[in-house]
């Protein structure tokens, strides 16, 4: 593997590609393991309805939001991923629990 660059230091195209496909690398693996603990929380709670919360999802936007901009980024674009990742895990717990269940 290169070792990283900073985007001034891309020269190429190429350059910047390797970079991002690097990035990707590591949010894959980050949203891998966010996924391991969003298994657990499904295993945790006992009822579907349990999935969505919507005061602590607010809280969790207001949150990004402010990181955000800290970081420089598009607080709008961070919002709808974050939104787009919640609703499939609150989805994916929905699915756990009512799994588990009817199996007892």
């Amino acid at each position: 593997m290169t070792a990283q660059k900073q985007p001034a230091q891309c020269e190429t195209k190429e350059d910047v590609r390797l970079e991002i496909d690097r990035v990707d690398q590591a949010l894959l693996a980050l949203f891998a393991e966010r996924h391991q603990y969003v298994t657990r929380m499904a295993e945790i709670k006992t009822d579907p309805h349990e999935a969505r919360d919507p005061v602590r999802i607010e809280a969790i936007i207001e949150k990004l939001r402010t990181r955000s901009l800290a970081l420089d980024l598009d607080e709008d674009q961070a919002e709808l991923i974050w939104r787009t990742l919640i609703d499939w895990n609150i989805n994916y717990e929905k699915g756990i629990i009512a799994a588990r269940r009817r199996a007892e």
